[in-house]
């Protein structure tokens, strides 16, 4: 208990351990949630209406009613254009005078325009405003459309893509900790002979290695809670019903990455080497193992591979329950690889790693 409160100590002086810790995923977690939190829309859209007629009226109000566009209403094209160019809208709809007028000369065509760098923003307005359109074309010949395309959730969960990053932000986070920061603490302990020094005292030694974890993981709850709480509370993002099993898969892949850390530890023996170890191993697998998009999304001769990560399993599990309301275990697959992690990891561990290299 001695050695526990000393290193909840040691954890709290280390300021650069605690912004890696803490801060870093904050600053990810408000950086996603600014551009995919609550209310964000697809973008600025400026409209110039010219027209007068009640078919401008109407695509005017379905526009300004919409929460999919933030609307702004100029009537300059040429200051539109200049505002595009600022950056400050990232299209603009032009309704022609003659637009909806009855008379054979009169304009049947909106047009938008979009800098070729928004071109998905753009994209999207054109949608928009071809569906509005196409509605008012059958009513006015008094048709109804023959197909269709209706959509069906393969899950009972609902969420929003921020939600999807949120997940993988904790992982991310107790990624990053946990192998970093012990595998460079404890290469750092050999380094300093603090190891060695153990072993000459009558403490065991997995009451050391212990009291070291059981730090780690209050600093991983604490990582989890404060992810979750501006995630949800500030960004509007969703964890679901199951906070708890959220913390307990948490701790989890804690565990494994602490593993991962001591297999670190244990295969370099400087602080530094561990260092780049541990930053060759976190960072790609933060980028393959589905923190910020989906990993099916990869290449099919790349996703073979990176589905078997250790981060890949273990943010499917937390996905599945917080997300989209099933059980953790309804694919046995994911919770057989984070095991088999975490005991290959294990054993490697009890087999290399020691207190000195003396």
């Amino acid at each position: 208990m001695k050695l526990f409160i000393a290193n909840l100590k040691m954890l709290s002086r280390n300021k650069q351990l605690l912004f890696w810790s803490l801060a870093f995923p904050l600053i990810f977690t408000a950086i996603f949630g600014l551009f995919f939190g609550k209310d964000i829309t697809a973008g600025n859209v400026i409209l110039i209406n010219e027209s007068k007629s009640e078919l401008a009226t109407t695509l005017e109000k379905t526009f300004t009613d919409t929460n999919l566009f933030k609307v702004r209403k100029e009537t300059d094209v040429e200051v539109a254009k200049k505002l595009l160019k600022k950056n400050q809208a990232s299209s603009i709809v032009v309704v022609p005078a003659t637009f909806g007028d009855v008379s054979p000369e009169a304009s049947k065509t909106v047009t938008v325009l979009y800098d070729p760098a928004s071109q998905q923003a753009g994209s999207i307005v054109i949608s928009f405003v071809d569906k509005v359109l196409t509605g008012v074309n059958y009513q006015l010949q008094n048709a109804k459309p023959i197909y269709g395309v209706t959509g069906e959730k393969t899950t009972s969960g609902s969420f929003s893509y921020f939600s999807f990053v949120l997940i993988g932000l904790i992982g991310m986070a107790l990624m990053n900790s946990n192998v970093q920061s012990l595998a460079i603490n404890m290469a750092r302990y050999r380094e300093d002979k603090i190891l060695k020094r153990i072993t000459t005292t009558p403490l065991p030694t997995w009451q050391f290695i212990l009291a070291e974890v059981a730090s780690h993981l209050v600093l991983n709850i604490l990582q989890v809670g404060l992810v979750i709480a501006i995630g949800v509370y500030v960004f509007g993002g969703s964890v679901g019903g199951h906070v708890a099993l959220l913390f307990a898969l948490s701790l989890l892949g804690a565990v494994l990455f602490q593993l991962i850390g001591f297999v670190i530890a244990s295969a370099t023996k400087s602080a530094s080497a561990a260092e780049g170890m541990s930053t060759a191993i976190t960072v790609p697998m933060m980028f393959l193992s589905g923190v910020f998009f989906p990993i099916d999304q990869l290449p099919k001769w790349l996703f073979s591979v990176v589905q078997y990560l250790p981060l890949s399993p273990l943010l499917r599990m937390m996905r599945e329950g917080a997300l989209e309301n099933l059980s953790p275990w309804s694919t046995p697959q994911n919770f057989i690889i984070v095991l088999a992690w975490i005991v290959a990891a294990l054993l490697f561990a009890i087999r290399r790693f020691r207190l000195t290299e003396e």
